[in-house]
């Protein structure tokens, strides 16, 4: 079996290594290609990801290179989790929008439009590559934003799955508190990627005792204190909401947190000259514990789970995925992609049924869905007036004024990423 990471030159790359070399019967990759054109950093990790391999006593070949239709020849299965402009165009992303009085962040809001206009076109390149080197492969997608760079592969025909680590990263935590092994728990997770609530946690699969009653009970206060919510609000809502929708619940507490501290990807930009550093180190054979502060907890076993399960293997039987809605969400358009627990096998994910939501979930998701068709429709078509309307509609936006200052700002800082502008 083989498989390509384009990107494989990112810091997150060990964390995905060692999955793929402590869940080798799981999915027995027999070559891995990690595909980067920043071929300094590609080096390092390519080296790392070798002496992890031989550590945990995987025979399989790791080969780096930074030609893409040579790296993807002949894969089952193509990984994505590149970033365009790197952390830069992160950092920007957080950032000009606080001008504006708006949430800086690079996957929703203003910054997250900003990382779809720069993101789309060159995953579709790839993903064009991908299928004429080899029709068959499937492409799991874990770019941001992943909601809509997986519905744009999916509208242009690509055997594609969207993939986020904040269901997996629920499911490890509930599993603790409850004391069970993690594959007892089984989320009513609903939503679209970073606008997901559990609604329900059930021991034993999608028909076992839904314990989250007595999961917020118990253990409210841990949980609010994770998600910087209070508990009063958790309460209220009867469900645990993701993490991201602290940004619509709290915007302008965000907002003014966010102007008095160095931005996340400033943060993230020194950790990775420290990754870099420690990976070149020829005597480091395992995952450094500051990786764990970059992010991506559990990527690499949802992203074994998940392969494992399209390419025929031993996969869990559902998994959160992102895919097309086909009728699962009735307020939707079945063409919309959704982020909910699915059956996943080599045909590839099918939705399971999901109850009737709250409205206050239900609008929001709706309202986000709008802006997401004219954000993709902004990043095939391009235009001022594609990005203003698509700003315009999103609920962390929502104002004329806004918008305007937004789009210019946006088309500013990311002109040399966007052909059109």
């Amino acid at each position: 079996m083989k498989l390509a990471v384009v990107g494989g030159g990112s810091t997150y790359t060990p964390e995905l290594i060692d999955g793929f070399a402590r869940l080798r019967d799981t999915l027995p990759i027999t070559e891995l290609v990690l595909v980067d054109p920043a071929t300094d950093r590609l080096e390092l990790v390519g080296g790392l990801a070798r002496r992890i391999f031989a550590k945990l006593g995987h025979d399989g070949k790791i080969v780096t290179t930074s030609d893409l239709d040579a790296g993807v020849e002949g894969a089952d299965a193509v990984l994505l989790q590149l970033r365009v402009g790197g952390q830069a165009a992160r950092n920007q992303d957080e950032t000009w929008p606080l001008e504006c009085g708006c949430v800086g962040q690079e996957t929703t809001g203003a910054g997250g439009l900003a990382k779809a206009l720069r993101t789309v076109p060159v995953v579709l390149d790839i993903a064009e590559r991908v299928r004429r080197a080899n029709p068959d492969a499937w492409i799991i997608d874990f770019t941001n934003p992943v909601g809509i760079v997986t519905r744009a592969l999916l509208q242009a025909g690509h055997k594609a799955v969207g993939l986020c680590n904040v269901a997996i990263g629920f499911q490890r935590k509930f599993a603790k508190l409850l004391d069970v092994a993690p594959s007892e728990v089984h989320l009513d997770h609903v939503g679209l990627n970073h606008l997901t609530w559990e609604t329900g946690v059930r021991l034993g699969g999608p028909e076992g005792e839904n314990v989250l009653p007595r999961l917020l009970a118990a253990h409210g206060e841990a949980i609010a204190e994770d998600l910087h919510l209070p508990l009063s609000v958790v309460d209220r809502l009867g469900v645990v909401p993701s993490y991201y929708l602290r940004y619509f619940y709290a915007h302008d507490e965000v907002v003014r947190e966010l102007g008095t501290k160095p931005s996340r990807a400033a943060e993230v930009a020194a950790m990775e000259k420290e990754l870099l550093e420690m990976y070149g180190d020829p005597s480091l054979d395992e995952k450094p514990a500051l990786l764990a502060k970059r992010g991506g907890a559990f990527y690499s076993e949802a992203a074994v789970d998940l392969a494992a399960s399209l390419l025929g293997g031993g996969g869990s039987p559902y998994q959160v995925v992102n895919t097309y809605n086909n009728g699962t969400l009735p307020f939707l358009a079945d063409d919309a992609v959704i982020e909910v627990q699915a059956a996943v096998g080599p045909s590839g994910p099918v939705p399971l049924s999901v109850a009737p939501l709250d409205p206050l979930f239900a609008g929001l998701i709706a309202n986000v869905t709008a802006y997401e068709d004219l954000a993709l429709e902004a990043a095939l078509r391009g235009g001022r007036d594609r990005v203003f309307k698509a700003l315009l509609a999103h609920p962390l936006v929502g104002q004329h004024a806004y918008a305007d200052g937004l789009t210019d700002r946006l088309i500013a800082h990311n002109r040399e990423h966007l052909a059109w502008a």
